[in-house]
């Protein structure tokens, strides 16, 4: 009688989860590098070479960079934390997004208007609760939609943008007066 094939046993990496052989193609090979080497080192044995040179150097820049005077370590308080910097695919830096108010009013059809009111998630107020607000005191129609940078925005029916400055400083206390901007023409222009 013939042996029954046995399954093949595959070693998964236990920081990006892909097979090992597959980790140098992987998102995070440099992360992955020290688990290889500990549990994979037949799969990689330039990288045991290489991490072996690279622990004696990085002994002697420390040495080099470290001196007598300087008593506070890691923890102390005369070092400032640096945030880790939030990277999107391809590399790019992701910026913060300032807090701001911005409203805009979209003309359409010659006399009727949209007043647009963008930014004010960042103040923590909930755009549903805040359409339903708007919609009440001025009287028209305000709904949340997706405005062309995928982000949520307030549209509300009418020409309403200077009267509405007075209504989200006096509803929403945490939204300075300073905080809104109005579009001109193309322009941002302070609303105080």
């Amino acid at each position: 009688m013939a042996e029954k094939p046995q399954p093949v046993r595959v070693l998964y990496c236990g920081v990006c989860g892909l097979p090992a052989e597959y980790c140098e193609f992987g998102p995070d090979f440099e992360k992955c590098k020290p688990w290889l080497i500990q549990n994979a080192p037949q799969l990689y044995p330039d990288l045991i070479q290489e991490s072996n040179l690279n622990a004696a150097d990085r002994v002697s820049d420390q040495l080099q960079s470290s001196s007598i005077t300087d008593v506070t370590g890691p923890s102390g308080s005369s070092v400032p934390k640096q945030e880790p910097v939030k990277r999107l695919p391809g590399g790019k830096i992701k910026k913060k997004d300032k807090q701001e108010v911005i409203i805009e009013k979209v003309t359409r059809n010659k006399r009727k208007s949209i007043t647009t009111i963008k930014g004010l998630e960042l103040f923590g107020v909930k755009l549903s609760e805040a359409s339903k607000k708007l919609g009440k005191k001025f009287a028209t129609g305000a709904s949340v939609v997706k405005g062309p940078t995928e982000k949520d925005q307030i549209d509300v029916q009418g020409d309403i943008a200077y009267d509405i400055v007075e209504f989200i400083t006096d509803t929403w206390h945490d939204v300075p007066e300073s905080a809104i901007y109005f579009i001109e023409d193309g322009k941002k222009v302070p609303a105080v």
